[in-house]
């Protein structure tokens, strides 16, 4: 057994401790992660110190510039190891969260399922049944009601239709009367007709002697008929 596995194994060989909640263990691995974090970028600072250093000695002092090449890489092998770390907690959380997750909706369905079932137990379908007949045949009466109430009633409808006719053109009458009254006419004018002239314009000698012709032969056929009527006698 490797020393790792020891150190864990003999960490964990205490039955006193109770295993952190899920909240506990997620809170632990957030901390770890800012942790690694601030390591990851304290890191990668030193590796750029130390590669101005190397730069700056080049030449000049080739052992202090692989000194710093030296710590540079001993930095990135580091850096390595975080971003592998990092990695590692990140899938640790995830799959800590999902099963928490479950976790909570598996207890909630539980919960539903008790509360679905407690409810179910003072329920008797038979019972429902003869509820829901019950309220149909209540609906059925107050539908009666309702048709009973909006019916007409005909108390005291029969009258003459002859008397309510007459009545009713009486009424007009006495209507069409007002409005006659109301009627303005149109006011006489005040000023005078003209005069009528004292006679008529003589009548012309030739009228004259027509209606005397006329006159002469009317009297003639007069006597005529009175001799046929004579002889015929």
């Amino acid at each position: 057994m490797s020393k790792l596995g020891k150190f864990f194994k003999g960490g964990g060989s205490s039955k006193s401790r109770a295993a952190p909640s899920p909240q506990e263990a997620l809170a632990r691995l957030r901390e770890t992660e800012e942790m690694l974090g601030k390591k990851q970028e304290y890191l990668e600072n030193r590796i750029q110190r130390e590669l101005t250093l190397a730069k700056k000695h080049g030449t000049q002092n080739k052992r202090a510039a692989l000194q710093a090449l030296k710590r540079k890489k001993r930095f990135e092998k580091q850096l390595t190891q975080i971003d592998g770390t990092l990695s590692t907690i990140e899938f640790q959380r995830e799959a800590l969260e999902n099963s928490h997750t479950n976790t909570e909706v598996l207890r909630n369905m539980g919960l539903a399922a008790k509360a679905m079932k407690a409810v179910h137990e003072n329920m008797d379908v038979n019972k429902i049944d003869d509820l829901m007949q019950e309220i149909t045949e209540q609906q059925d009466i107050a539908q009666e009601i309702s048709e009973a109430f909006s019916q007409r009633v005909g108390f005291g409808d029969n009258f003459d239709e002859d008397e309510l006719m007459a009545e009713l053109e009486e009424l007009e009458q006495e209507e069409l009367n007002k409005k006659m009254r109301n009627i303005r006419l149109p006011n006489v004018p005040s000023s005078s007709l003209p005069a009528q002239p004292d006679r008529l314009p003589a009548m012309s000698s030739t009228a004259h002697r027509s209606r005397a012709a006329s006159s002469r032969r009317t009297k003639e056929e007069d006597d005529d008929i009175k001799h046929l009527a004579a002889w015929a006698t």
